[in-house]
């Protein structure tokens, strides 16, 4: 016996694989959406202070960080279906242990379960649904439609499980450990629709001792191909300003808010809206995408014009920054729906071009690959950004990244060609 033996599974059509896809996509990310809103609260009120919450989040950052490119390389060696499969089942683990959880070291346990599950849960979805296509059309398969509908239905999910978290508080007697539960009880969910409902491709059922050989080996294919291939490096670049864009929202707006309104917890009830809001917009832009991509005659033209349009709304932040009152809000929550509608163009462009120069023994290692460069790109933002708006003002803070985006915009300009590995 190798241990090799061959995994058969019957080929779905594209329609079926589009909605099962869809599906996927929505259960994997509406756990996080659920506790968006009242996870910080929860910890807050079960006697954490801010050193040891902001403790606990590093633990789920350090974690996702230390074991993104490993499991990215387990999906591509065992299958995307089993390493899902075992993502849901640290997601739960993790969302039940924050509903319990009632000091700091339980909480830091919690974390870390819920970041071993990010990890594994970043790349298999995707991956898994361009290999299906790809076995029942080939490889020129037009992945827009499809990738489009995952990322359309991973925000819609965002947005409802962060409106339905900030709610549920309110309405049910376990108070802010109402959404965890109900995080534990989504990704319950999507274990039992990733065993049912996504067979695995035909592939090869790999030994432990080939599992331990080739998951290593895979990471290594797949960080020397993001660094070899100049397209695939212009487009994990792109990546990492995407990171500055997103976490500088995250950090700046709250803040901002909170001067506009005067009243933190009247700004924290705004913030949730607002986030609610850009993930619904993100889904409506995601949905139009391959639309824009026809109208403009072009994946390349879509994306330059998308990301143009990002760094436009950054930079209206920018300017709005010494606004005042209503006038402020107002251009704070538009600017946020546009950058976020606007940006679901271009991520779509790019992830298709992305699969189109990767084979399928490495989709799911740069997935992680992507991921990582996504977190880097946050990290840098977290570090310098506060330290820069700190000394110059929030306008400048803001103005750096518009700046940057639009850079960013460049690196689509004469890709080489595509050449899959």
């Amino acid at each position: 016996m190798t241990g090799l033996a061959a995994t058969t599974a019957p080929v779905l059509s594209p329609r079926s694989a589009l909605r099962r896809y869809g599906l996927i996509s929505a259960l994997t990310w509406l756990p996080p959406g659920l506790m968006m809103a009242s996870m910080i609260l929860l910890m807050s009120s079960r006697g954490l202070g801010l050193a040891q919450i902001g403790v606990v989040m590093s633990c789920y950052s350090i974690v996702v960080l230390v074991l993104e490119l490993p499991t990215g390389g387990l999906a591509d060696v065992v299958g995307r279906r089993a390493v899902l499969a075992a993502a849901a089942l640290f997601m739960v683990a993790g969302m039940g242990l924050l509903a319990v959880a009632g000091s700091f070291w339980p909480f830091v346990a919690a974390s870390a379960l819920k970041g071993v599950g990010r990890a594994l849960s970043s790349g298999p979805p995707q991956a898994w649904y361009v290999d299906t296509l790809h076995a029942a059309e080939g490889p020129d398969a037009d992945l827009k439609p499809g990738l489009a509908r995952g990322s359309a239905m991973s925000s819609t999910a965002l947005c409802a499980g962060t409106l339905a978290g900030g709610v549920l508080p309110l309405l049910v007697p376990w108070g802010l450990a109402a959404p965890m539960v109900a995080a534990s009880a989504a990704a319950v969910a999507l274990f039992v629709v990733v065993l049912v409902a996504m067979p695995e491709p035909p592939h090869p059922r790999p030994s432990l001792r080939s599992v331990l050989r080739d998951v290593p080996r895979t990471m290594r294919a797949g960080v020397r191909l993001g660094v070899a291939d100049r397209g695939l490096r212009r487009l994990l670049s792109v990546a990492f300003a995407l990171g500055v864009a997103l976490s500088s929202v995250e950090m700046l707006t709250p803040g901002r808010l909170g001067d506009l309104t005067g009243d933190p917890e009247a700004a924290s009830f705004l913030y949730g809206l607002v986030t609610a809001a850009g993930f619904g917009a993100s889904a409506l832009g995601s949905w139009i995408a391959p639309r824009v991509v026809r109208l403009l005659r072009g994946p390349v033209a879509a994306a330059i014009a998308g990301t143009a349009l990002v760094a436009g709304a950054i930079g209206a932040l920018a300017a709005s920054a010494s606004l005042p009152g209503v006038a402020g809000v107002a251009v704070t929550i538009g600017a946020y729906m546009v950058m976020f509608a606007a940006g679901a163009v271009p991520e779509l462009v790019r992830n298709e071009m992305m699969h189109r120069r990767v084979g399928s023994s490495r989709r799911a290692t740069l997935m992680s690959v992507d991921s990582l460069q996504l977190q880097f790109g946050g990290m840098s933002a977290t570090l310098g950004l506060g330290l820069l708006v700190s000394r110059t003002g929030l306008g400048v803070g803001w103005a750096v990244v518009a700046a940057l985006i639009l850079l960013s915009a460049l690196l689509y300009v004469r890709l080489p060609q595509e050449h899959p590995s």
